[in-house]
Formats: C-alpha cells, structure tokens, sequence
C-alpha cells in the first residue's frame, strides 16, 4: 500500500498531522483522492484542435480562433494558446528574427547604388531562405551572379548559423574568380567575423543591405521566388535529403536550361560563360538610406 493510503480521511488525527508523520504532501493526497476532471468544453475544444492542426499544421492559435469563430464557435484565444501548448502543438512555420543583426559585428555601406553591372564577376549576392518539408523547415543558402544571374554555389542546413555560409563561400571562391564586389543583407551569418575576414582575404569589397531595403538585393530574391513556386512548392518534400537531391536538379535546371527574360531568353550559364548579357543597373526605387 502506498503512504497515501494510510491517510484517513475520518481518522482521529488530522489529515496535516498524518501527512507528517506518513512524510507525504498533503497535495498528493489531495490529489489522490479528488482526481481533477477536464471540463467538458475544454475536451471538446483540444479534439477540435487536433483535428485542425492535422488538416492544416501551419496554422498558428490566431487562425485556429479565426477559423472556429467562422464556423460559429466562439473561442478565447488565451484558452487556445494554453490547450496547444499541453497538448504539445506549435505552427510549422521559420522561427521569428533569422535575419537579426549581430549588435557586436561591424557595419558596412551598401556599394552598389546606382552601379551598372556589366560583366560576370564584377558582383555577388546572397541571401537564406527556407524550404517547407514535411514536417518542418531547413534553410538553404545561394550565392548568385549579379550579371548573368548563375547560381555560383549553394548549401542546405537543419540550423540557421554561419558554418553553411562559410561553405557555401568557400565554394563557390573555388568553382570561380572572387568578384569584385560581395553583397549580402544585415544578416548575422554573413556579416561574422569569419564570414568576413574570407571576403577580405580575397580582396573584395563588401556591400550590405540597408534595413528595410528589399531591392538592394532583388537578384537573389528573385531566384528564391522561381525555384519555390516553380519547383519546391510543388513537390512538396517530405526530409532533408529528398530536398537536396531536389535543389541539385534545380539549379541545375536554373542555370543550364531555363531561359531567362531578362537575359533575351539565354540561360544564365550562356550568359556567365560569353558576357552576352544585357547588364543591370542596381537602384534603391525609394530613395537614398544605408
């Protein structure tokens, strides 16, 4: 029998003096003996949830309110955040700040104001982005020719740090010639120390993006927009590895076969390989800023 069980209810002692000397909490016991019930709404409202997050995981607590008050049901958004967070449900989406500054790393100008790009190699861009699995999300990161648009290099990763940007660098410094200016947004990755100090070694001058200048690095982002909706969207990977034999076909396809618009409908290899391309001039449509 456990201690518990010896506690009478009835007893000639009380139920204080008895937890004392059974040496057991009086919650325990209290707990023992009047088993807390779910309120009935309450259990009626996390089967709802459960069915709702298994049709669309995506859905965070303020569109599962949203979706019960549109079927008429009125439900307390406070009430949802404590159900999903007992019953282990968060919406599968990127966590919140990946682009965040580092307060201690060093700030540089953007370069590539107003600058006529006008042969390969002359700049770079790069930016992260993420790729929709399964059951979650990786990031993956490009690093593009600002004249021709050729995917120099590319990586995936489960883990948003600097390591896979520095490959993805180092990469693509060995496929081809360092260009002459690298850009990139505040990023944190990209604006380390080591990340960095490789730009330097290789004499380039480093650009990066003003806060809230979406434009500075329209190239890259560019190429995020057509390779999602035109591929991963599409597929809908189910773990890491489909996805990287996935993007190696993808980038491939994006830089040997796919006609670019911009380009008189060449490819970005083409282009890159015989400097027959239309150029770019790189402007900030909302005016002077950092």
């Amino acid at each position: 029998m456990s201690r518990q069980g010896w506690i009478e209810a009835e007893g000639a002692r009380s139920i204080v003096r008895q937890c004392e000397r059974a040496e057991v909490a009086r919650a325990t016991v209290y707990a023992h003996r009047h088993p807390s019930q779910e309120n009935a709404t309450a259990l009626l409202l996390c089967r709802l949830l459960d069915e709702i997050y298994t049709r669309r995981p995506l859905y965070g607590n303020r569109r599962i309110v949203a979706e019960r008050r549109a079927q008429g049901h009125e439900v307390n958004r406070k009430c949802v955040q404590r159900l999903m967070r007992r019953m282990g449900l968060a919406a599968i989406a990127p966590g919140p700040h990946t682009r965040r500054p580092h307060p201690q790393h060093k700030v540089y100008p953007y370069r590539l104001r107003g600058i006529q790009v006008i042969r390969p190699n002359q700049a770079c861009s790069t930016d992260i982005t993420y790729v929709r699995l399964a059951r979650g999300f990786c990031d993956r990161v490009a690093i593009i020719d600002g004249y021709s648009r050729k995917v120099l290099s590319e990586r995936l990763s489960n883990t948003i740090d600097a390591s896979f940007c520095l490959d993805c660098l180092e990469e693509a410094l060995r496929l081809y010639r360092p260009p002459e200016v690298f850009n990139s947004d505040q990023g944190a990755q990209k604006t380390a120390e080591p990340f960095t100090s490789v730009l330097k070694r290789e004499g380039m001058t480093i650009s990066i993006d003003g806060r809230g200048r979406a434009f500075h690095n329209i190239f890259v982002e560019r190429l995020w927009r057509t390779v999602k909706h035109e591929d991963t969207d599409l597929k809908g990977d189910a773990d890491l590895r489909e996805v990287t034999l996935g993007l190696l076909e993808d980038f491939s396809f994006y830089n040997e076969e796919r006609p670019h618009q911009a380009q008189a409908d060449e490819t970005p290899a083409t282009v890159y390989r015989t400097r027959q391309g239309g150029g770019a001039l790189i402007v900030d449509k909302y005016g002077p800023g950092r």
